[in-house]
């Protein structure tokens, strides 16, 4: 599958972004599929997830409150609602997909970039 992430862009601090991400094909059940983040010089930070079958999420700390992730089942697709943007949520944005919900993530989308400026 191929997973193709868009919707970056530039925004204020405590504004508002959605990002989306297309698969390519039908996300079966067992699958769990996630953004994470990765800044220059910095390393790959987990951001949200959402398991495909049930919906269940689980968001790191720092987007707790202020993110939502989501899914279309019927369009593959998988969102990531972004409310009361701050400049250290500046970054690269990645969508990705762990087929069997292991835990490690099988494939991953291009980047879309994430710029918050105060």
């Amino acid at each position: 599958v191929q997973l193709q992430a868009s919707g970056g862009g530039s925004v204020q601090a405590g504004g508002s972004l959605r990002l989306s991400c297309a698969a390519s094909r039908r996300i079966y059940s067992s699958s769990t599929l996630g953004w994470f983040r990765q800044s220059p010089g910095k390393e790959r930070e987990f951001v949200a997830r959402i398991t495909w079958g049930f919906g269940h999420t689980r968001y790191a700390d720092s987007v707790k409150g202020r993110f939502t992730i989501s899914r279309d089942k019927a369009e593959n697709m998988v969102y990531l609602q972004m409310n009361s943007l701050k400049p250290e949520d500046t970054s690269v944005y990645y969508c990705a997909i762990d087929f069997g919900s292991t835990g490690t993530y099988d494939h991953w989308g291009q980047g879309t970039e994430l710029t918050v400026s105060s």
